[in-house]
């Protein structure tokens, strides 16, 4: 995991209009899934359970690195019907970088890595329902316990994800463990947490160029 680098990752500016979302950076972002159906997995006892669809989207997020040259994925999380993660852009790509031949690298925006990492994650799993693979087949094996797997909540015509998604730029290392804690203990709270019909912990930023932006936390 990448660690607070105050030389590369300070940023004072929020989600403006006109940011460069592919400069050198911490992100933190969160991803709901469509109408908030717990599709990824279970909470028992403040602990994270899995389904098959779950797994997926640990595995797709975790390409990440690899996909992109210039990109490593710090703390996430995968919640029943939500995904929370920092993502480190460590250096921008030089634009003589993104070309080699007719190849052409992707991009490295945030936007992009989000749109890129939604519709791997919507294409598997619609490839698993669609195949009806749950119990033949690819995952017949599959350690997960795929009888849990909600196939009846997701709509083969719609990502499994809200269109949009929340990003926060990571300013200074104090946020940076907040942060990193908050994910961690995510699961320890979901009796609680507003994208389970909790009160959940809305948290206003205590700068004052921040106060017009609430944490979707």
């Amino acid at each position: 995991m990448k660690r607070y680098n105050p030389n590369i990752h300070h940023r004072r500016s929020i989600r403006l209009k006109g940011y460069d979302y592919s400069q050198a950076g911490l992100y933190f972002i969160t991803l709901c899934v469509q109408d908030r159906q717990n599709i990824f997995g279970n909470i028992k006892d403040g602990k994270l359970q899995l389904n098959i669809f779950g797994e997926i989207v640990k595995q797709e997020w975790i390409k990440t690195e690899e996909i992109r040259e210039n990109c490593s994925v710090g703390e996430f999380i995968i919640m029943p019907n939500h995904f929370h993660a920092i993502i480190s852009i460590d250096y921008q790509l030089k634009s003589q970088e993104k070309n080699i031949g007719k190849f052409k690298s992707p991009s490295n925006t945030i936007g992009a890595i989000i749109r890129g990492f939604k519709g791997a994650t919507t294409k598997r799993i619609k490839k698993i329902i669609r195949n009806n693979s749950l119990s033949t087949g690819e995952l017949q094996f599959a350690p997960i316990p795929t009888r849990f797997a909600p196939t009846e909540l997701i709509d083969l015509n719609k990502s499994i994800w809200q269109r949009n998604y929340w990003e926060h730029i990571i300013r200074n290392e104090n946020e940076y463990n907040r942060i990193s804690e908050y994910i961690i203990n995510n699961p320890i709270k979901w009796q609680n947490d507003k994208l389970n019909d909790g009160d959940g912990n809305i948290v206003m930023e205590p700068q004052a160029e921040y106060n017009s932006e609430i944490w979707m936390i």
